[in-house]
């Protein structure tokens, strides 16, 4: 096989997000279940296999194949969707501390992504740590909005921001 060439499971797992995208995502779990049994060590086939299964909400058969995924190692871009879908389910799931774990390590990863915080924010909530929770989201918020009311606010917004802390 040349270096040009497509590993001999791309073509397929291609047309599978496909018509995921196309909104055929019930499908295509037999079809992706089946790409992963016969590439166990290709980490893209276990991500969108845990993408799919986290989106038709089989979060605990999801767990294993993002855990796979993450471990064999993906692309920066899939890896972080990865960790947001681990750290997410997870949290469906109650394991909250270790949701915030893997949350804050992509959040160290990938720092210039803020659905990390976010996410996170989320946990922290459900942890039942609220000041921790709003003042994530509000910074998440504050860093990434653009809204002349936001901006207009932005100082005070931070100055009631550090009082939480």
């Amino acid at each position: 096989m040349d270096d040009d060439a497509l590993p001999a499971w791309k073509p397929t797992l291609d047309a599978i997000t496909g018509a995921r995208h196309g909104g055929q995502i019930a499908g295509v779990l037999d079809q992706l279940k089946e790409l992963a049994t016969r590439y166990p060590h290709v980490a893209e086939v276990a991500y969108q296999l845990a993408w799919t299964l986290d989106s038709l909400g089989h979060e605990a058969e999801a767990l294993p194949s993002y855990e796979h995924a993450i471990a064999l190692g993906l692309p920066p871009n899939e890896q972080s969707g990865a960790l947001i879908g681990l750290g997410s389910t997870l949290r469906n799931l109650g394991d909250l501390e270790r949701a915030a774990e893997v949350l804050a390590s992509g959040q160290r990863q990938f720092p210039d992504q803020p659905e990390f915080a976010a996410f996170l924010a989320l946990v922290r909530h459900d942890q039942g740590r609220h000041g921790e929770a709003l003042q994530l989201a509000m910074e998440t918020l504050l860093d990434t909005s653009d809204d002349p009311g936001l901006t207009a606010y932005q100082r005070s917004l931070r100055h009631s921001l550090a009082a939480l802390a």
